[in-house]
Order: structure tokens, then C-alpha cells, then sequence
């Protein structure tokens, strides 16, 4: 039985691994030839080879540079030109850094990355990727985070970015109709993550997924009391990016977060 997401091209930016891999599986399942642009060659290896004889395939680049989103973006049209869907899940964390200890020079310096990644990455990507939508009528799905509702999940860098989406999310569907929706999910505290944290704060790969007892403090804070997976919020993007189901839907966030606000 084919899929709801049967003959749509779709590009994942930052899909390699966590929420963002989530999505672009769950979309392939659903029927959709899907690329993914992915930055770690370690995360871009496993995914090839996970879904090896699929309609699946990786650009290993960094998804802040216009000639690598360029590049993902020929791999995922169609003969037409046509893309049916973009999702966004480029970002980095701040590892709950703290305004009181940094120094001047180090705020500005990781704020202006932490902008450049969470922020304007998504901005060029969809830019990048505008003429394709609107030729397809498509949409774009922009990645969240429960810390662009409430101060949790992150610090003030990593949240701050987060209610920055927000605002891109209504504007671009603003700017962008009636041609192209565009909408957003806002993941909770997820189990199985994988962050890249700041550079110019000397951070690497996040270990937050690691951290012991992290999972059930998660559950504690929710109305369902559970921690996501990735797989949990798959739904939340194949219904935004179903072109029947949410046809009239544009400008929405999504809160797969298990009920934070209620709590």
C-alpha cells in the first residue's frame, strides 16, 4: 500500500542523527524520495548504510554554506525542478551555558555562531530552496525546541534562538503564501540525541543524552510523563508535511513536548 508521502521529493537539513533523523526515516516509510544533508561523516556512513536499497541518499557538508545546500538541493528535486518539502533540524546547543560566566568576548563570540547555525542557516536554506517550493506548491517544517516556550532545555544562547524560530516560523509563512506553508515542531527533552555544541565556547559533540538520571527527570516534568524518542515526534513532521492532511495549515507549531506547558 503506498504511503501518504508517495512520489514527493523531500530534503532533510541536518537529518543524520537525533530528531532530524527521526523525520527523514519516518518520511521515507510514508513513500518519500528523501536526501538528506548531513555534516558528520560518522552520523552520514550510518544512515547510508541503515537504509541501504531505499530511496534515501546523504550529502556529507555543513549545511551553513550556500554551495553545499545548493548541492543537497539538485540531489533532491525532480527531473521538473520541483520540491515537495524541506525540513530544518541544523542546530547547536549552548550546554545550559550561563550569561554570569562568560566573559564579554565569549558571549558575543557564541552568540554570534549559535545565531548563524540555529538562526540564519535556516533562513538560507529555505531561501536556497524557495524557487523548488514554489514550483511544487510545497512546503518547509522548521525544528523547535520546548526552550522557545519556556526557560528549559538549554540556556539563554540555545533558547533565545529557539524563540528567534518561532518568529521566522509565522513571517516566512507569511512571506512565503500562498505558494509554500511553512510551520514547525517544538520537541521536548528527547532521549538519543545528538547535539553539536559550541565552538567558540571549545565544545564539541553534547553528552546531555548521556547524563545520568537525565531521562527520568524529563518524564518528570511532562503531563504523559515519558521521554521521547526521536521516532515520537516523527508524526508531528510527516502530518505538517503531508500536502493532503495539512492543507490548510500554515504558520503552526506543533509541541511534541509530552505536556511541558501544563506542568
Amino acid at each position: 500500500m503506498s504511503g501518504r508521502m508517495e512520489g514527493m521529493n523531500v530534503l532533510v537539513v541536518g537529518g543524520g542523527a537525533g530528531i532530524g533523523k527521526g523525520a527523514a526515516l519516518a518520511y521515507l516509510d510514508e513513500g518519500a524520495s528523501v536526501t538528506v544533508l548531513e555534516r558528520s561523516p560518522r552520523h552520514a556512513e550510518a544512515l547510508t548504510e541503515e537504509t541501504r536499497g531505499r530511496s534515501l541518499r546523504v550529502v556529507v557538508g555543513d549545511a551553513t554554506a550556500e554551495p553545499v545546500l545548493t548541492e543537497a538541493l539538485e540531489q533532491a528535486v525532480d527531473s521538473a525542478g520541483k520540491l515537495d518539502h524541506l525540513t530544518c533540524c541544523v542546530g547547536v546547543f549552548d550546554h545550559y551555558a550561563s550569561l554570569r560566566e562568560l566573559t564579554v568576548k565569549e558571549l558575543v563570540d557564541a552568540a554570534e555562531e549559535m545565531w548563524r547555525v540555529n538562526v540564519l542557516s535556516t533562513l538560507v536554506a529555505v531561501r536556497t530552496a524557495w524557487p523548488a517550493l514554489h514550483e511544487a506548491g510545497g512546503s518547509v517544517t522548521l525544528t523547535l525546541s520546548e526552550s522557545a516556550f519556556h526557560p528549559v532545555g538549554g540556556g539563554v544562547l540555545y533558547g533565545s534562538s529557539k524563540w528567534a524560530l518561532r518568529g521566522v516560523v509565522q513571517h516566512l509563512a507569511a512571506d512565503l503564501a500562498p505558494g509554500v506553508r511553512v510551520n514547525g515542531v517544538a520537541p521536548g527533552g528527547t532521549t538519543d540525541t545528538a547535539f553539536s555544541g559550541l565552538a567558540a565556547l571549545g565544545e564539541s559533540e553534547s553528552s546531555v543524552g548521556t547524563v545520568s538520571g537525565r531521562d527520568q527527570r524529563i518524564a518528570a516534568g511532562t503531563m504523559l510523563r515519558v521521554t521521547p524518542t526521536p521516532a515520537d515526534h516523527a508524526g508531528a513532521y510527516v502530518y505538517l508535511a503531508d500536502p493532503r492532511a495539512s492543507r490548510v495549515v500554515t504558520g503552526l507549531v506543533i509541541n511534541s513536548d509530552g505536556g511541558r506547558a501544563l506542568r
